[in-house]
């Protein structure tokens, strides 16, 4: 298991005021219509989600990084837990023709909106009960979802993604280091359900024996 950043570039270039995610809304009907995960989160009002999350390109030197990590070719299986809109999986597939790419998300809102390349290939679900085979694919990843479960669900997910992969794996989730980046983050969250630090993290793959590699996003 290694930590390893793809992530750093797309998160760095969204601009944060964390005082006003708090101020001029209120956080917990903000957070209520998020935890839906329909269009308010994805597309509606950017108090209370993405605010739009429509297809820029943005996801694919994160892709092609990917896919030159693991080393991805032709014929081999990719399956992203907590896809979304599938963005990140369309930018694989087109990095690597040839392979073949499987989304599973929560949210119907964003499999209807999804990539029309890719949509074919998403399945709805949670992340704590996979409906794949053991062993089925040659690389999963997930990213930005699992702090979304409570730990119960947070504990089946990544024993999950264990059981089905059968080549490399890879999570990204949100931590901190310090007092302002716990507060930073939970100024502006609206669906996390796990708050941990890097060791407790560590903690939680130790548990679950998840074997692939990780990364944290911090709120700085």
């Amino acid at each position: 298991m290694a930590y390893v950043d793809f992530l750093t570039a797309v998160h760095s270039r969204t601009e944060r005021d964390y005082v006003a995610r708090v101020t001029e809304f209120p956080k917990a009907e903000a957070a209520r219509r998020a935890k839906q995960w329909g269009y308010d989160y994805w597309d509606g009002d950017r108090r209370v989600g993405y605010g739009g999350y429509s297809y820029d390109g943005r996801w694919r030197p994160v892709a092609e990084a990917i896919a030159g990590h693991y080393g991805l070719a032709a014929g081999q299986r990719v399956l992203d837990v907590g896809c979304g809109k599938a963005f990140l999986l369309f930018d694989i597939s087109e990095a690597v023709p040839g392979v073949e790419v499987r989304g599973l998300d929560v949210s119907d809102y964003a499999l209807e909106h999804a990539k029309p390349e890719v949509r074919d290939a998403l399945d709805p679900g949670t992340a704590a009960d996979l409906p794949y085979d053991d062993a089925s694919f040659d690389l999963v990843i997930s990213i930005n979802t699992l702090h979304n479960l409570h730990c119960y669900d947070l504990d089946r997910a990544l024993r999950e993604i264990e059981r089905v992969g059968r080549g490399g794996k890879y999570v990204a989730v949100e931590s901190y280091r310090n007092e302002a980046e716990k507060a930073n983050l939970l100024y502006w969250q609206l669906t996390c359900e796990s708050f941990y630090t890097p060791g407790e993290w560590e903690w939680w793959f130790d548990r679950t024996s998840y074997s692939g590699d990780h990364s944290f996003v911090y709120f700085e």
